[in-house]
Order: C-alpha cells, then structure tokens, then sequence
C-alpha cells in the first residue's frame, strides 16, 4: 500500500489521507476500510483521471497474492469499482 502510494506520488498526485490512513490502520486494515464504503474514494478517481488504475488500492486488492486476504464481497467490490471505470481486472474470486 506504501509502495501505491509514492507510485503514485512519483506522478505528481500525493495522498496523504490515503498515506495517513494505511500509517494508522495497516495496509489491509486500510484497504478493509476503505472497501467497506459504497463508493471509490477521491483518490481513486484522481488515478482514473491520471489513467493509472493500476496504482489504486482496488487492483491492488485484486492481485492474486494480496487477494487471499479479502472476502468475495471485498475483492467483488474492487471489481465492480474498477470495471465502472473501464478498468478490466481479474480476480480469484470473478464470477
């Protein structure tokens, strides 16, 4: 999640609430959280306008070793975010 974050930041797009939260939560306790809210967050569409959906928490999510972690729901979530946005991703858990 650190590592998203200055990837991020190297494009010139810092999110220290993002950075804050995964300092004070963890990444997955972050991720968690940040999955639990019924829409993408700001930065989540600032890395769509930077088409740099990679980088987000969701495809992060996503990636067959950190998917493991997270609930069908979870990782169907960040699925359903990413594919809104015309990102297609793939996960363990597709339907």
């Amino acid at each position: 999640m650190i590592g998203i974050y200055h990837a991020a930041a190297a494009l010139g797009y810092r999110a220290p609430y993002f950075f804050r939260m995964v300092q004070e939560r963890g990444g997955l306790g972050a991720a968690k959280h940040l999955l639990s809210g019924p829409d993408p967050r700001s930065g989540f569409t600032r890395l769509w306008e930077l088409r740099r959906l990679d980088l987000s928490m969701e495809a992060l999510v996503l990636e067959e070793r950190w998917s493991g972690l997270f609930t069908e729901d979870e990782c169907r979530t960040a699925r359903a975010r990413l594919e809104a946005y015309g990102y297609a991703a793939r996960s363990p858990h597709a339907e």
